[in-house]
């Protein structure tokens, strides 16, 4: 009951529809660690302080998502292949309300 479907395009560009929590304070770089949707080391390297990048996706339904941080706004003003649509992945909290979500996410270099 407490999950939603989320659709994740990895870096192959295969996608994905997995069941995300929306009960264990989940965020969406977590979830796609923990369906090993992108390769050991290469997601969420920091650890999920917006310090790396690492977890960049770019957010392709229309879902009203959280404002950015300051954290989050600075480092994507840092990383490569940045789009409009680009967000971190471990800012994206799994709440109710994102059932649906669609996300690619973006290349690693």
């Amino acid at each position: 009951m407490s999950d939603i479907k989320i659709k994740i395009t990895d870096r192959d560009g295969v996608t994905h529809e997995v069941d995300a929590p929306t009960d264990m304070n989940m965020n969406l770089m977590e979830v796609v660690r923990s369906y090993e949707l992108a390769p050991e080391g290469t997601i969420g390297i920091c650890g999920g302080m917006a310090m790396c990048a690492s977890c960049q996706c770019y957010v392709q339904s229309d879902h009203q998502l959280p404002e950015k941080s300051d954290d989050e706004d600075a480092m994507l003003a840092e990383a490569f292949n940045v789009e409009d649509n680009s967000r971190l992945g471990c800012q994206i909290h799994m709440t109710p309300d994102l059932d649906g979500l669609v996300v690619e996410l973006a290349p690693e270099s």
